[in-house]
């Protein structure tokens, strides 16, 4: 099997990661905790009480999981590398996937910024073909910009070599 890509994301995306998803773990779980204390409050019923530290122990167990357990090892899965002939994308934990993306197949290349990779200085690339769309996320703005524009470049190249 081929050797994983060498470039990694930056460190600071790990930060990132755990930023969106206590975001969305604490809106996913909140209405549940919200709604089952409320049933026990107004109405007394005691299974309320049972119910909502059901769903704070588990959104706890979630949180643990998501934002201190997974981000590290999804940090050494994520690697990307780009060739002169395509760009090298591996992701995943327990499914882990190998994306080899030729530059002939890319019709555009493009970076972006949400207030979180804002609020870090990243940007994540996104590298589209006809079948879809490949993002590689948290890179630093300035190498975040050059692989664009060098994948923007080797794509034209090799769409002139046909």
């Amino acid at each position: 099997m081929k050797e994983l890509p060498q470039n990694q994301l930056s460190p600071k995306v790990k930060n990132v990661w755990r930023i969106n998803d206590a975001i969305w773990l604490t809106v996913a779980f909140v209405p549940f905790i919200g709604s089952f204390a409320l049933v026990y409050l107004l109405e007394g019923e005691p299974w309320g009480l049972v119910a909502t530290s059901i769903c704070a122990l588990l959104y706890l167990a979630c949180l643990i999981l998501w934002l201190v357990i997974l981000p590290p090892i999804r940090y050494m899965r994520w690697r990307y590398e780009l060739s002169s002939d395509f760009l090298d994308i591996a992701k995943g934990i327990i499914w882990r996937k190998r994306y080899i993306i030729p530059f002939i197949r890319v019709q555009n290349t493009d970076t972006r910024q949400g207030p979180i990779l804002r609020a870090f200085g990243l940007s994540s690339v996104t590298v589209s073909t006809a079948a879809g769309g490949h993002e590689i996320p948290g890179l630093e703005n300035e190498i975040a910009e050059q692989l664009r524009d060098k994948a923007a470049e080797l794509a034209r190249i090799a769409q002139e070599d046909v």
